[in-house]
């Protein structure tokens, strides 16, 4: 009987004030713990849907597959768009051809005329195109009457491959339509050793 009343005495006995300052203290940190977790949560998820909405509608970030841009781009470099429909000629763009992702170099725009000889030189209303970026000319895959005079809204591309590249050279692709482009090719991110930006 003693034992029991000496049990229910030390049950009912009141805690410390130490106790209570470090209960009161495990429980302040675990109430501001969990603040700062949700806080840290929801801005990380904030961050990664920003990024997100900036990588599609901004800044698509793309990978090449083929080499129809070569040397300008190999197969399996990543590359990061701006999202825009203006572009001249010299520019590389990226554009939707049916249901893929394709990435040429615009060589006219509406209304212009383009010829092309025999020995691959490119010719925009009679005025002959620079193009160091290509490292071999070619007529390539040209099954389209010349010279060819770029219907309106559209422009004509070719890619820097020009023996291989199948492009507006050809009327399996033809031009292409302003609405179609993406966006304009700024920079190469991956491989490390080409980080740079594209000419």
């Amino acid at each position: 009987m003693a034992n029991k009343d000496a049990q229910s005495q030390k049950e009912l006995e009141v805690p410390s004030l130490e106790m209570l300052e470090a209960e009161l203290k495990r429980e302040q940190y675990k109430r501001s713990y969990g603040r700062v977790l949700k806080s840290t949560v929801f801005s990380l998820l904030v961050v990664a849907a920003v990024a997100a909405l900036i990588a599609v509608l901004l800044l698509p970030v793309l990978q090449i597959s083929g080499t129809s841009m070569t040397e300008t781009l190999q197969d399996r470099d990543i590359v990061v768009a701006l999202n825009s429909t203006k572009y001249k000629t010299g520019d590389v763009i990226a554009f939707y051809y049916n249901n893929n992702i394709l990435i040429k170099r615009v060589i006219a725009g509406p209304g212009d005329w383009v010829n092309i000889d025999e020995e691959g030189n490119v010719f925009v209303n009679e005025v002959k195109l620079d193009e160091p970026y290509v490292k071999e000319k070619a007529l390539g895959e040209c099954n389209i009457e010349l010279p060819y005079q770029v219907p309106d809204k559209k422009c004509f591309v070719m890619g820097d491959h020009r023996s291989t590249s199948i492009d507006s050279r050809n009327s399996t692709v033809g031009c292409i339509e302003n609405d179609a482009v993406i966006g304009r090719i700024l920079i190469r991110v991956w491989p490390l050793s080409g980080i740079g930006f594209i000419k």
